[in-house]
């Protein structure tokens, strides 16, 4: 299995895999793709939603190597990009053997540039499941017993200072609220605390082993693969990269542990999942910050979503991952 970041080689060497093997994906240029693929030789390649290395596949296609995009996912920007490649683009998708769209939208993007073979199953992303190791730190649970709280995750650079802004709003009804920071990368950290220290307001670091102060305005999440234990603390959770111009990030994990989302206009990587979701009540699009500070206040006085929200959410997941595991055994034989 191959990824781009150190931050997702860290979470997989957590799992401590037995028969899947970690490494960096090359750089996508020609040589180093042939050297890459003379190495492993590969008898398939499966790549997943938007990663698409033109040099890599073009490289596979020569070899016969049967290719996959799996939960392909194409958004109208990244559309237009490629149709503005002509043959070049058309070319590229042509070399896929099949691709599993996890939308209408992509699966009508795909059939325009050019693959030949397409099913749509749905998205892979409803599949993730709760992590077991989920319980909070004992000094984490004592600090925010005695607090209101509430969360915000993969925020992207200006979504910290806005979410500062609602915590000062937020002060002014509680003054024992503590607003949970987790940043879409953790290497932005001293970034977001000069923020914070510019704003007069005080704050903590996950990572310290030091004992959590009474006075904490900020609890900043500068480690890896942890979110789900805030999750599973939080009753609402703003969604970031939907503030800026980004796209949206997946909200379905934190939905899984029975949090609503609040979330900015800019979803558009993720539209059918938030139509799901806004159908069932389950989140909500804010533009104003009033509107915000009045919806994270509402859900203090509430309970968790309904657990058989959640359910239904757990058996789309179940269905589509038995439907893509079936699909790619008939590759694999």
């Amino acid at each position: 299995m191959t990824s781009s970041t150190i931050s997702s080689a860290k979470v997989f060497n957590k799992f401590k895999f037995k028969k899947t093997v970690h490494q960096f994906f090359p750089i996508d240029a020609n040589i180093i793709s042939k050297k890459f693929l003379n190495y492993w030789k590969p008898c398939m390649a499966i790549f997943i939603d938007s990663e698409i290395w033109p040099n890599t596949i073009h490289n596979l296609n020569k070899r016969k190597v049967p290719t996959i995009l799996l939960n392909a996912r194409i958004t109208r920007k990244s559309f237009k990009r490629w149709r503005h490649l002509g043959n070049f683009g058309k070319k590229i998708f042509h070399s896929f053997t099949y691709a599993f769209p996890c939308n209408k939208e992509t699966l009508n993007y795909l059939k325009f540039l050019g693959v030949i073979n397409i099913k749509l199953i749905g998205n892979l992303k409803f599949t993730q499941k709760r992590f077991k190791k989920d319980i909070a730190p004992s000094k984490l649970i004592k600090f925010l017993s005695k607090k209101v709280f509430w969360c915000a995750s993969s925020t992207h650079k200006g979504e910290e200072e806005f979410c500062i802004e609602i915590h000062k709003g937020l002060k002014k009804l509680h003054k024992n609220i503590v607003t949970i920071i987790i940043p879409r990368h953790v290497n932005r950290k001293d970034e977001i605390i000069q923020i914070i220290k510019e704003k007069n307001l005080n704050f903590y670091c996950h990572s310290s082993n030091k004992i959590i102060p009474v006075n904490t305005d900020i609890y900043l999440v500068d480690t890896y693969g942890e979110t789900e234990i805030f999750y599973n603390l939080n009753k609402i959770v703003f969604m970031g990269g939907s503030i800026v111009k980004h796209g949206g990030q997946n909200p379905l994990e934190p939905v899984r542990y029975g949090c609503k989302i609040i979330h900015g206009p800019n979803v558009e990587n993720f539209n059918d999942v938030y139509k799901l979701l806004n159908i069932n009540n389950l989140s909500k699009k804010i533009l104003l910050k009033k509107n915000f500070i009045s919806e994270i206040e509402k859900s203090f006085k509430t309970k968790k979503s309904s657990s058989l929200i959640v359910k239904k959410i757990e058996d789309i997941g179940i269905k589509i991952l038995k439907n893509t595991t079936k699909e790619l055994k008939a590759f694999i034989k």
